[in-house]
């Protein structure tokens, strides 16, 4: 039986980068899952359910990515209680990265120079160009899904987002060792030399642009 006084919270996935996330911010301050003894129950479950949980009043809150954060508030009436970005020095914690197997970059590595480079120049336009952006974004998200975000939920979305090509190492290390602290790895995590960013380097040294640790 459910003690009616614990919090029931989503999470798109066991173990994933915003179960970690929500489960650090509890140690944090004190808190703990109800496997641990605690008084916060987490239901990993799928994104597009999040939000049919959240609606029917079956959660009280999720720690998810963009745009479901945003969904959560358009469209579901939540609030934000808590926004990463305050959690991160200078706000900035990395989504996703660009990865290619060591044998990949041996072998070709004026292709992912390449590649990095029209992302590189993707990015600096899309920042510069966000209205633009953030329309053909749009046009993507209905070929694949069917469906357009609604206008407020993008721009929401879009607000919490930084398009950049800097990895923000130390934020992947950090999360890494809060998914050991949260007993989802054996061993401490050593992330030493994952990643390689030289070519990165070199195009931004050509184009004049700060690199990246």
């Amino acid at each position: 039986m459910r003690n009616h006084n614990s919090k029931r919270l989503a999470t798109p996935q066991l173990g994933n980068t915003q179960d970690v996330a929500l489960r650090n911010y509890l140690a944090a301050h004190g808190l703990k899952p109800v496997e641990q003894g605690g008084d916060v129950q987490i239901i990993p479950t799928q994104n597009p359910q999040i939000l049919d949980l959240f609606k029917n009043g079956q959660i009280d809150g999720a720690w998810v990515p963009e745009p479901w954060a945003s969904r959560l508030v358009v469209e579901g009436g939540g609030q934000i209680f808590v926004d990463e970005r305050d959690l991160w020095p200078d706000g900035d914690f990395t989504t996703a990265c660009i990865i290619v197997s060591a044998e990949f970059l041996k072998a070709y590595p004026d292709v992912v120079k390449a590649w990095l480079t029209a992302h590189v120049e993707v990015t600096q336009w899309e920042t510069a160009h966000p209205a633009e952006a953030q329309t053909l974004l749009n046009a993507e998200i209905e070929k694949l899904a069917g469906k357009k975000l609604p206008e407020a939920v993008l721009a929401q979305a879009w607000m919490r987002l930084r398009p950049t090509w800097d990895p923000i190492s130390a934020s992947l290390i950090a999360s890494a060792d809060a998914a050991y602290a949260a007993g989802f790895l054996k061993t401490k995590p050593d992330l030493g030399g994952i990643y390689d960013l030289t070519l990165l380097n070199e195009i931004l040294k050509s184009k004049g642009l700060a690199e990246v640790h």
